[in-house]
């Protein structure tokens, strides 16, 4: 089940407006190049922003996502109709053979049942074309991010055209091991409505998503920076290996 931000109507239709800095997704977009991807699937693809970036590049694209509120955003963007929506996750897709599936921003960490994680990687495996590779990322635990979320740190207010001023913050409401828990509060000045959207992180060592990643059939080229967190997170590129002879 995805979390309210992204399954809410109301909250679907601001998720841009409020994080407008997409800078994060240039790294994919450098590696989809860097591997001459011509068939991406992007895994919890949200409103778009990623898929649309790749569309416009001319990369035949296919987003997958289970909250329908996020994807009926991406389907009134400009372009959409260049790209294959699909309602659902990765255990479920249909037959597919692309040269690059990735896992932008948190969207590997939102998977915390590690048996829904397990059948991820088989499903992304499964989509991937022999060689074709899987890129994600995911926060380094021992930076402890979690400590920095809080109302003092988060709380602003944004404008936004048709919407007017709304404000958010986070809190988090719990820590119990890798698991953390945290709230997102929005107030509408419009009309007063006050929005929660709860979500749950799962923050995996880096010898952990190694060893599952080498278990679901797939090798580890390298681990890489994330260039708008610098030290701070892990980007992994893993191959599906071609089959021998």
């Amino acid at each position: 089940m995805s979390d309210e931000c992204f399954q809410h109507p109301r909250l679907a239709a601001i998720y841009d407006p409020l994080d407008p800095d997409r800078g994060d997704l240039d790294a994919y977009v450098a590696v989809a190049a860097e591997f001459g991807a011509r068939r991406v699937l992007d895994v919890g693809c949200g409103t778009g922003v990623f898929a649309l970036s790749l569309a416009r590049r001319g990369i035949e694209v296919i987003g997958v996502d289970p909250a329908l509120a996020s994807l009926d955003v991406a389907r009134a963007k400009p372009g959409a109709e260049r790209v294959r929506w699909i309602h659902g996750d990765a255990t479920d897709l249909p037959p597919l053979q692309v040269d690059l599936a990735t896992m932008t921003a948190n969207a590997a960490q939102e998977i915390t049942d590690p048996l829904a994680w397990q059948r991820t990687l088989r499903g992304v495996h499964t989509a991937l074309r022999p060689g074709g590779h899987l890129v994600f990322e995911t926060r380094d635990p021992s930076k402890r991010a979690w400590e920095e979320w809080n109302r003092d740190s988060s709380y602003r207010v944004t404008e936004i055209p048709e919407v007017g001023a709304v404000e958010s913050w986070v809190d988090v409401t719990a820590v119990n091991g890798p698991l953390v828990t945290f709230r997102w509060t929005f107030v509408f000045a419009a009309d007063g409505a006050v929005l929660t959207s709860d979500s749950t992180l799962r923050f995996r060592e880096r010898e952990e998503i190694e060893a599952e990643l080498l278990a679901q059939g797939y090798e580890v080229r390298e681990v890489r920076d994330a260039p708008d967190r610098p030290g701070r997170e892990f980007v992994f590129l893993a191959r599906r290996a071609a089959p021998p002879g």
